[in-house]
């Protein structure tokens, strides 16, 4: 998660290790929107993960995303990691994740 200068966060706890999650999705239409959306739902997902452990946001996030294809179908594998983190206040909106503009190559 990262944010400007004016939206900056006041961290008191971070993890001692990273998260990761890894999520596969079958999509019938590879398309720039479906790997977005798989990538932002992945991340949504590591969030509610970490909550549970009393962390609120992500920091030094990163992601890898790997494409097989079924016949007509194509499987969408998307690894999400992130340094789980408690942030005090109200957090301010979700920014999109990070390196999301590689994905305007790769369809």
């Amino acid at each position: 998660m990262y944010y400007d200068d004016e939206d900056s966060l006041d961290i008191v706890a971070v993890s001692d290790a990273d998260t990761r999650g890894t999520y596969v999705f079958e999509v019938n239409h590879l398309t720039r929107t479906a790997l977005r959306n798989a990538v932002t739902f992945s991340r949504q997902q590591l969030i509610h993960q970490v909550a549970k452990k009393g962390f609120n946001v992500l920091v030094l996030e990163s992601w890898r995303l790997t494409v097989f294809r079924r016949g007509k179908s194509h499987r969408v594998e998307v690894m999400y990691s992130g340094r789980p983190a408690e942030a005090l206040g109200k957090l301010p909106h979700l920014p999109p994740p990070p390196f999301m503009d590689v994905l305007h190559e790769f369809v």
